[in-house]
């Protein structure tokens, strides 16, 4: 019988047949305790103060104007805003890297949450974790509240005088003026940049991005003819293959990924065939977590191997092969299967090097997979990064022939491999703008900053595919005295008009012509704001022929001596620009479960030859010292490393955390790269770290909860790997009478078939419920709030694992063992089938989590509200504006835990009622499975035999966790299923 496994700990018992030891629950401590709270002053269930932040957190709100200028909801607005009532406005998310088509929730004018939207064609209703955090952004205190000169505030005014002048007197004396960018996908801007290159002609504009995808460009420029990601379409696709590209964690588009990829592995409904994917990577990724077969592989074996691929793939179709040196990997098999899925494939590669995408391009070709599962025409137009211009721009900064430089979404100092010679350049241009909406690294270096709004205060526009079009707007007025980018701009090249005025302008010379559906612009405008999406009618060029290129591989360095270095972006802190971000901090990664830093990952093997566990500390290159995490599935003579960490200037949950890896980066033809660097390791002796790993906290004492089967055998009987549901239904006896319920009785069913373990539906949770941040010693004291958490599981050899994620949450049992054992009724079950939690009536005596099973709730230790030793934004009046109205926030000494959003429950209730109809099937969905982009939750009323819940709960796939207790979960999971060929 396959054995599953947490952590390494567990590993070992297993290989050694151990008894299973139940880990300590948290105790309590005074550490960290207020001395109000030590003295016992601070009391729990305070009403008056409730009622006092209430009005406070209204003042302010009223302060935070809803926008002057006209903005159009989502759904049909009231003629006035009415108190307690939800207004929802069609926006976009963009920071330069992620994409996603959003809806704004504002309440009284504030935006509370962000949820996706459906009609978008590209995210589909999906968001991901940083989407759900960048809410938090708005809110941060560390923002910028004024322009500022020198690091010092100064005025509108003065800050336009003066860049204006000295713009004029710069460009006159004809020395460079350059605007550095992240990648622009607003194709307003693009033409406002064209407007200022024309008052100044000797701008150049330059983009930049953090992490490269220039390859991709470079190699379809001399295969195709033009510089263009292609956009990858999963759900056409029978087999996938990647190449450390982890399309569902970082990669590209991966909220648009995880849309089309779970969708073609549900197996819902009768279906019978999923699709399949194979996995080559360095680390364990989410990706390499979902794969079917997944293969640890070296970075600089990566290109020896696709060579061989399509070597294998060329002799089979009688083309030409090439040379190669012995294969590291065999791929006869995997060419095999590729032919037998041609035109229905794809084979992906993360890495930024040209000779590997080349290859990667041929393979694809070869397959014939161009036209239909990758499309050239709607090319992807996120990732616009030219290292190669960056590289030659820094040239020209430092011979002193640049005089301006304006930085836009961008941060070089932090983020640049070599960000001394960056900065060395700096100090020798004239005038140094930023326009960032927060300290960094590369402001506190400028001569002036000019703040841009956050994106939720600003008008836009995005063009994330050609043709494919998105609007920004705002919901709510600056909060500080900021102003957007685009409007700076404006304002330097002497115009008058606002930027709200120059992209509707835009739109109707530009966009208007490209639809057929409106007579009028005005009509076209508002449904487009209304919408949030549009989709050009106009005919795009599809003229791209394929062109032979050389497929050749440059040998990399090698040092038997030293381990390869590889770096990774984390699904939650990504590239860094979020650091500041508390929730995205705390957020379990989906892989290692760690929180609030970055480590040196080594492998199993690796960490038996050198004696390492983790919080071990080891010294690199012999002059930095780092903590080490033991990573099952890293590649044995790897190591990995996470980038986004060890800012200086991000703000006081961000700075100092972790280390700056980005100086590691390796530039290779010009080119970026997250791999290449060679590495020496030492065990730094008797010094350790602590790291704050969430995986072994809660656990269900040992029990088999994961529930899997292969698609061969599920084929032959739907109820493979789940054979144990029955057999417990039929041992289930119990003298009390199974619970009834009339009218309504809410469950809720995860297919773990479709969860990816990102962690969206965490922060999301967090959002919608105002979860508090307790930092991270709290969370080593295995307390944190999260009230779903998300367990990760493998089996197998520790060498190359399988990876199993399965969220957990209240079960909202019908026979809870929580519920009978509180002293003051707390805990009681609704009419409904809802566990509910009475916060004024719980004294706190913990025998509800003592009781539950599942571990999954939460106790509030401290006061983590108004309290200076939680300083997060629940410790700040602008942070506080984030809180959903609908929650109460929770108090000292009170068990919280997952309510199934009754809130939203009772919403849809209320409007159904008014509106004199029966409540629709899906009308309401809860906070995680309206945020999840792999669309694993489902949720619903289990006594309507047409809903969908009730479907799933028929589905022989179907089982409860610990289903031998008894407890009659309301939630329930479907058997994974894993594609794997005999």
């Amino acid at each position: 019988m396959k054995k599953y496994w947490q952590s390494l700990e567990d590993y070992q018992r297993i290989k050694t047949n151990q008894e299973y030891v139940e880990k300590p629950e948290p105790e309590f401590s005074i550490e960290g305790m207020s001395e109000e709270e030590k003295k016992g002053k601070a009391t729990r269930r305070d009403f008056l103060k409730m009622l006092g932040f209430t009005v406070g957190g209204a003042v302010i709100a009223a302060s935070c104007e809803t926008p002057v200028r006209k903005a159009i909801p989502f759904l049909n607005q009231p003629e006035e805003i009415t108190p307690g009532v939800a207004n929802y406005y069609a926006s976009t998310f963009y920071d330069g890297n992620d994409y996603c088509s959003i809806l704004v929730k504002t309440r009284e004018g504030r935006p509370i949450k962000i949820e996706g939207n459906d009609l978008s064609t590209i995210s589909k209703g999906g968001t991901s974790a940083r989407v759900q955090a960048s809410i938090l952004n708005l809110y941060d205190n560390a923002r910028f509240k004024t322009p500022q000169k020198d690091n010092q505030e100064i005025d509108w005014g003065t800050l336009d005088s003066e860049v204006s002048s000295q713009l004029k007197f710069i460009s006159e004396q004809g020395k460079e003026i350059v605007l550095l960018t992240g990648t622009i996908i607003s194709p307003s801007t693009r033409k406002l940049i064209e407007d200022f290159k024309l008052i100044y002609p000797g701008t150049k504009w330059i983009t930049y991005d953090a992490i490269s995808y220039h390859a991709i460009r470079l190699a379809h420029q001399k295969q195709f003819g033009a510089a263009i990601i292609p956009s990858y379409d999963f759900s056409k696709a029978k087999l996938v293959v990647g190449f450390n590209a982890d399309f569902l964690g970082t990669w590209l588009s991966p909220v648009e990924f995880t849309k089309q990829y779970s969708a073609a592995r549900k197996l819902l409904n009768g279906e019978t065939s999923m699709l399949r994917h194979i996995q080559y990577e360095t680390t364990m990724t989410i990706t390499g977590g979902m794969a079917d077969n997944r293969t640890p592989i070296k970075a600089s074996d990566e290109k020896v191997t696709l060579l061989n691929l399509y070597n294998e793939i060329a002799g089979l179709l009688g083309q030409t092969q090439f040379t190669i040196s012995k294969p590291v990997v065999e791929v006869h098999k995997l060419a095999v299967e590729l032919l037998e899925n041609k035109g229905e494939s794809m084979v992906l590669c993360g890495s930024n090097d040209e000779e590997s995408q080349l290859i990667v391009n041929a393979i694809n070709y070869l397959l014939g997979n161009y036209g239909k599962t990758i499309d050239l025409v709607h090319n992807v137009q996120l990732k616009q990064g030219n290292d190669i211009e960056v590289a030659a721009l820094i040239e020209r900064m430092n011979t002193g022939n640049v005089g301006v430089i304006i930085h836009y979404n961008t941060n070089p100092v932090y983020n640049y491999p070599n960000s001394q010679k960056y900065v060395d350049g700096l100090t020798k241009v004239d005038l140094k703008i930023s326009f960032a909406e927060s300290p960094d690294e590369t402001s506190t270096v400028c001569d002036y900053v000019a703040p841009d709004h956050n994106y939720l205060e600003s008008w836009n526009d995005a063009e994330p595919k050609l043709g494919f079009y998105s609007m920004m707007q705002p919901s709510i007025r600056n909060i500080f005295e900021t102003r957007q980018a685009q409007d700076s701009l404006l304002k330097w090249i002497g115009s008058d008009q606002s930027y709200q005025d120059y992209l509707e302008k835009y739109w109707e010379a530009d966009l208007f012509a490209k639809q057929s559906k409106f007579g009028t612009f005005k009509a076209f405008w508002n449904q487009s704001v209304h919408d949030g999406v549009f989709i050009s009618e106009e005919k795009l060029n599809s003229n791209f022929a394929y062109q032979e290129a050389e497929l050749k591989i440059t040998e990399p360095d090698k040092d038997n001596a030293k381990y390869e270095l590889f770096l990774y972006e984390k699904a939650g802190i990504g590239s860094g620009n979020f650091a500041n971000n508390p929730w995205l901090q705390e957020l379990p990664d989906p892989i290692n479960m760690s929180t609030w830093d970055n480590y040196l990952c080594v492998s199993t093997l690796l960490a038996e030859e050198f004696g390492f566990k983790t919080e071990d500390v080891a010294l690199i290159n012999g002059n930095f010292e780092m903590p080490v995490l033991v990573q099952p599935g890293l590649e044995k003579n790897s190591v990995a490393i996470a980038v986004g960490y060890g800012r200086t200037t991000a703000g006081k949950v961000g700075d100092h955390l972790g280390t700056n890896i980005y100086p590691y980066m390796t530039i290779t033809n010009g080119l970026k790269k997250l791999s290449g660097s060679l590495v020496s390791i030492e065990k730094v002796d008797g010094k350790t770290y602590p790291l704050a790993l969430t995986q072994s906290h809660h656990t269900m004492e040992g029990r088999s909860l994961v529930r899997e089967t292969t698609l061969e055998k599920y084929l032959k009987d739907p109820a493979s790997g789940n054979e144990r549901h029955a057999e417990d239904a039929k041992k289930n006896t119990t003298l009390y009478s199974k619970p009834e319920f009339t009218g309504f009785h809410w469950g809720m069913a995860i297919n773990q078939n479709s969860c990816i373990g990102c962690g969206n539906c965490v922060i999301s949770c967090q959002a919608e419920n105002n979860v508090a941040v307790i930092g991270k010693q709290e969370v080593r004291n295995r307390r944190i709030m999260h009230w779903i958490r998300i367990d990760r599981y493998y089996s197998e050899e520790a060498e190359n694992p399988e990876v199993y994620h399965q969220p957990v949450m209240c079960q909202h049992c019908d026979n809870a063992p929580c519920e009978n054992v509180c002293p003051v009724a707390a805990t009681p079950h609704s009419s409904e089938g809802l566990n509910q939690m009475a916060y004024n009536r719980c004294i706190g005596t913990r025998y509800c989590m003592n009781n539950c099973p599942y571990r999954v709730r939460r106790f509030n230790w401290f006061e983590y509200a108004n309290n200076k030793d939680f300083d997060y934004n629940m410790n700040n009046d602008v942070g506080k504006l984030v809180l959903n109205p609908d929650v109460v926030v929770r108090s000292r000494g009170v068990v919280e835990k997952c309510s199934l959003c009754v809130q939203r429950i009772q919403e849809k209730k209320l409007l159904a009622k008014r509106e004199n109809r029966q409540l629709m099937d899906g009308e309401i969905k809860t906070a995680c499975q309206a945020s999840c982009p792999a669309d694993a939750i489902t949720f619903g009323n289990l006594l309507d035999p047409n809903s969908a819940i009730s479907k799933i709960n028929e589905d022989p796939r179907n089982y409860h966790l610990l289903e031998e207790v008894h407890t009659l979960p309301s939630v329930s999971y479907m058997t994974k299923i894993r594609n794997k060929k005999s």
